[in-house]
């Protein structure tokens, strides 16, 4: 089933996320798609949505940002989770 396919891939990146500090948690509705929660808990107004579905002119899956911009790849967690980090950093400490 291709929902079950895009939460095994947000949640390996949830699985990233909490090795570097970040709280993220998959969170799945009724209505809509699942999406992929983000809190640096040292800000908690830092937060992020993350949803995954293919690009439209390819059937290759990616992380969404919740504006609706591609993010990342799905086979590079490492990189999606660099750039939310970096994303929910307070500015003091960039």
């Amino acid at each position: 089933m291709v929902s079950d396919r895009r939460v095994g891939y947000l949640e390996e990146l949830e699985h990233e996320l909490d090795t570097r500090g970040l709280v993220a948690r998959v969170v799945r509705t009724r209505s809509g798609p699942a999406f992929l929660r983000v809190v640096n808990p040292e800000a908690a107004s830092l937060a992020e949505d993350v949803t995954c579905a293919p690009a439209p002119e390819t059937k290759d899956h990616y992380f969404w940002w919740s504006w609706g911009e591609r993010m990342h790849r799905v086979d590079d967690v490492g990189g999606a989770a660099l750039k939310l980090a970096h994303v929910l950093q307070p500015l003091a400490a960039r």
